[in-house]
């Protein structure tokens, strides 16, 4: 099965060494990686995780691939100061494959302001459907449009998007 790629999705971002970014919602830390890989010893990435056994497996993976340079980090996006991070302390945020699964939307818009930077870079990839069996659940996906309005009304400012691979979309928003 052919899913989005990682490594060519991150390099939207148009990332630098030093950045700081968080992959919000990181599952098993595939965009933590790749990201972790683009921003060398001097960037750092936050993996922000509900459910700690993935942050473990994030970690474990980290030390296997030797990036030292990625922290874990057991939060909830959907509270308020729920990731734990500073405020306006991120270059850059992915919020990949997890839009879908997020119950209030509003808290989850309002934390991702609180810790990017103004004109931080936010990368939104998910599901571009149901797809019988694979990903959300037909009433679970959030459309394109439906997740462009969503940051657009919540004052992001959309920058491009893309196809992240067969059955996902992508948009880079600019944060107010």
């Amino acid at each position: 099965m052919n899913f989005s790629d990682p490594k060519t999705n991150v390099l939207q971002l148009g990332l630098r060494e030093g950045m700081r970014l968080a992959d919000l919602g990181s599952g098993s830390g595939h965009y933590t990686l790749a990201a972790a890989a683009a921003l060398g010893n001097d960037g750092r990435v936050y993996a922000v995780d509900i459910h700690e056994d993935m942050l473990k497996h994030v970690k474990d993976a980290a030390h296997e691939k030797h990036l030292t340079n990625i922290e874990t980090v057991w939060g909830d996006i959907e509270k308020a100061g729920g990731t734990k991070l500073r405020e306006h302390s991120l270059d850059a945020a992915i919020l990949s494959n997890t839009l879908f699964q997020i119950e209030n939307k509003q808290n989850a818009l309002k934390e991702i302001q609180r810790i990017l930077k103004p004109g931080g870079k936010l990368l939104v990839i998910d599901w571009a459907g149901a797809y019988g069996g694979i990903g959300p659940k037909p009433n679970h996906v959030v459309s394109e449009s439906a997740a462009e309005e969503l940051f657009i009304t919540g004052g992001f400012h959309k920058q491009k998007d893309f196809r992240a691979g067969p059955h996902h979309y992508a948009i880079v928003f600019t944060a107010p």
